[in-house]
């Protein structure tokens, strides 16, 4: 499976634009207030991306021998990836009003950033590492 490492680091790439995009493109959506953002082709193509991209960060960790619980920056990822879908389900669904919905909408992006930047510098503390 190794020999597959870079098609399979690259699809969890193009996964994860894919996925952070089409949750950006929905919470704006949201807050404009069209109805169209939870539509139901636009929830499949979510989990079709989502689904996707957990195979391909399963599929690399086996490849690279690192796991969640035993490496603190994916440990981070996994308690982060919980928190950005709570905040998600909050921003595009549960929120009751759309002050809360917007608040949850803009923690989850910021969730989400941080995820890619603990990814990018495999370390727990991600873009504040240097501080």
């Amino acid at each position: 499976m190794a020999v597959w490492y870079l098609q399979i680091l690259w699809t969890h790439v193009g996964c994860v634009i894919a996925s952070g995009s089409l949750f950006f493109t929905r919470g704006c959506m949201m807050l404009a207030g069209l109805p169209a953002a939870n539509h139901v082709a636009l929830r499949r193509v979510s989990v079709l991306i989502d689904s996707l991209l957990l195979a391909a960060a399963i599929a690399l960790t086996t490849i690279i021998h690192q796991y969640p619980f035993v490496q603190a920056w994916l440990t981070v990822k996994v308690v982060l990836l919980v928190v950005y879908i709570a905040l998600g389900v909050f921003a595009l669904r549960r929120g009751r009003t759309r002050t809360i919905r917007a608040i949850c909408f803009v923690a989850a992006m910021l969730v989400f950033l941080f995820i890619v930047s603990v990814a990018r510098a495999h370390d727990p503390l991600g873009i504040f590492m240097r501080l």
